[in-house]
């Protein structure tokens, strides 16, 4: 018998746990979903999963040819672009075939008060000089660029604790995880008094209870723009992307002895 399809899954989002699911009652398919370890306490799938960083192109390479993988499916987040990279890179080196599996970015409406910039830096610029409400909503690792922007109140809410501690004179942070209802989102940014929201253009269904609250209450956003992805194939549906892999698996399996 053909050994299954070797399948590393960079993951870190719910598509990518979607995706072990999705392929765990596939015989041809033997799934590793591989997550950074960022996160405190991950939902986790069933299945064959490592936690932690590969130690750059250098390790991800090795790892690579280590464990014979024969297909590489980067899911991490829209805005994890060192990984992204690393992984195109690894995946050249080692002649690997890599697809992306990533959600299909917002886009506005004719109604849409959206300023879009390209990074967390230029986003704090964005807000202005006068003080405003600011609903954050990029997760923890570029949080320190609003510390340029000080005399904002920030409402901040991540899964986990920022760390180190910001260095914000006037901010409350909100741990929690989504997905958020409209109401809830509505609801919120009213009882905060929000003026602008600020946030990632992750795309998907899962967070934009945001937009569409900022849209109703005529709350400006400023939005950032995911970073230019790989020349590598791209899917945004699960169900392709799971066919993508099935016939990759087909295609091995009938491939002559040797080969």
């Amino acid at each position: 018998m053909t050994d299954p399809l070797r399948v590393l899954i960079l993951g870190g989002t719910a598509q990518a746990r979607m995706l072990v699911e999705q392929l765990a009652s596939e015989p041809a398919v033997a799934p590793i979903l591989s997550l950074a370890g960022r996160t405190k306490n991950p939902l986790l799938p069933a299945g064959a999963c490592r936690i932690g960083g590969f130690g750059g192109i250098a390790g991800l390479t090795a790892y690579l040819r280590a464990h014979a993988i024969d297909l590489v499916i980067d899911a991490t987040h829209p805005f994890a672009e060192r990984m992204s990279v690393h992984a195109e890179a690894a995946c050249r080196e080692t002649r690997v075939p890599l697809a992306l599996f990533t959600r299909q970015p917002w886009t506005p409406t004719e109604s849409d008060p959206w300023n879009e910039v390209a990074t967390a830096q230029a986003a704090a610029l964005a807000i202005g000089p006068i003080p405003r409400r600011v609903f954050l909503t990029i997760g923890r690792l570029q949080l320190p660029a609003f510390e340029a922007a000080p005399h904002h109140h920030y409402l901040i809410r991540t899964i986990d604790t920022p760390e180190p501690a910001l260095k914000l004179p006037d901010y409350r942070l909100l741990l929690a995880r989504g997905p958020f209802s409209l109401e809830d989102e509505i609801r919120l940014m009213q009882v905060e008094k929000i003026d602008v929201l600020v946030t990632k253009n992750s795309g998907g269904e899962a967070t934009y209870a945001k937009i569409e609250a900022a849209r109703r209450l005529s709350i400006p956003v400023i939005l950032m723009r995911p970073p230019a992805s790989t020349n590598a194939p791209i899917f945004y549906d699960l169900d392709a992307i799971c066919a993508f892999i099935i016939e990759a698996a087909h295609q091995r399996a009938s491939e002559p002895r040797g080969v």
